[in-house]
């Protein structure tokens, strides 16, 4: 046993079919927790992510949820109540210039990326601590610090989620949960597609990168596993970027 031991620990990751989820749930399941993985699109037998977590010895379990719909988010929610670890992850982004941004984009980049995530940390959260333990986990962004460009909806969600992260860890630091947050970088995933495909844009964004590459989902993974372990026992109220130095450029 080491502090970074899951064995024994359940862990919930919204957004685990694919991307950063993808790796923060392979890596909590490599380190010995069960995976509960939710998304629109989850399979219920896991598809690939469910393939890999039963490969390292663990159970994978997933569940399709629709995070735009606040009802079927609280009944995932009671579902999974009892799990040990809430990785609040699933999300997506729009990217239009603000004033030509549809309020449909709005609406729903703030309700799958912040309130979908109050509603699952309410009900989940809120059980870990009337049992005294719990660790909830946050994938924030370099957005919950800057403003970025022709995001408005992401960045004003982002920034709700370093602010929710502040107070949920207020609230229950004293009960035995502990409430942090993970900015990624800029990694290569799908979100990250077209500015990938950008050559200028690219190049813009490695050059301010120290580690002079983009980011990857297992990068993730490390940062997850402390934040869900012992070893993090005492860390609450945080988020930790997962930048390749991007933040202290």
């Amino acid at each position: 046993m080491t502090p970074f031991d899951l064995t024994g620990r359940t862990a919930v990751v919204t957004g685990a079919r694919r991307g950063i989820g993808f790796g923060m749930a392979q890596a909590l399941a490599a380190a010995g927790a069960d995976i509960i993985g939710a998304s629109s699109q989850q399979e219920s037998g896991g598809g690939e992510i469910g393939k890999r977590v039963r490969e390292l010895g663990r159970s994978f379990t997933g569940h399709a949820v629709d995070f735009t719909d606040r009802t079927a988010v609280q009944q995932f929610g009671a579902e999974v109540r009892d799990a040990d670890i809430l990785v609040n992850n699933a999300g997506t982004i729009r990217r239009a210039p603000a004033a030509e941004h549809p309020l449909e984009w709005w609406d729903d980049v703030i309700q799958i990326n912040l309130s979908s995530q109050f509603v699952l940390s309410q009900i989940v959260g809120g059980h870990m601590a009337e049992r005294g333990s719990g660790r909830l986990i946050f994938t924030a962004s370099l957005l919950s610090f800057q403003g970025g460009v022709f995001v408005p909806g992401y960045a004003a969600a982002k920034s709700g989620v370093a602010g929710l992260v502040r107070a949920l860890s207020n609230e229950w630091a004293s009960k035995g949960v502990t409430v942090n947050g993970i900015a990624p970088g800029y990694i290569a995933t799908d979100n990250t597609e077209k500015l990938r495909d950008d050559a200028e844009r690219s190049s813009e964004i490695l050059g301010r990168i120290p580690m002079g590459r983009w980011g990857t989902a297992d990068d993730l993974g490390g940062a997850a596993v402390f934040l869900a372990s012992d070893a993090a026992a005492y860390v609450t109220g945080t988020v930790l970027p997962v930048d390749g130095g991007w933040m202290a450029r």
